[in-house]
């Protein structure tokens, strides 16, 4: 295997998780229908998935959040965490120089996941 293809959330509210992905962080949504929202990215395919379907997709509930973490590079971590704070959004650590060479910030989206803010030095 030699990339990652996509990356899905599972959501309680699909309405409220856009909100946040498309409103607040400034994604182009591609894809909606069916409880799927798919977002324009250049590298890799990021969706989000209502919660309440998984048993139609996968005969199960998913996980608590957070379950995980999903990072997007940025140009500007302080003009983010400045723009998050002005949505209300959770900040969880940063903005914050890490040893490996990048600035990063952590916040939480509406269903606690982990969304991470990441800038080369």
């Amino acid at each position: 295997m030699s990339r990652i293809d996509y990356v899905i959330w599972y959501v309680r509210s699909l309405d409220r998780a856009m909100a946040f992905y498309r409103d607040v962080l400034g994604l182009e949504v591609r894809v909606e229908g069916d409880g799927y929202i798919e977002f324009a990215m250049d590298n890799t395919k990021f969706a989000l998935f209502e919660a309440a379907k998984l048993g139609e997709l996968i005969g199960r509930d998913g996980g608590t959040p957070p379950c995980g973490e999903i990072g997007f590079r940025t140009h500007d971590v302080d003009a983010d965490a400045e723009r998050m704070r002005e949505h209300g959004v959770r900040i969880l650590t940063g903005p914050v120089d890490r040893p490996w060479g990048e600035r990063t910030l952590h916040v939480s989206d509406p269903d606690g996941n982990v969304v991470e803010f990441a800038q080369k030095r």
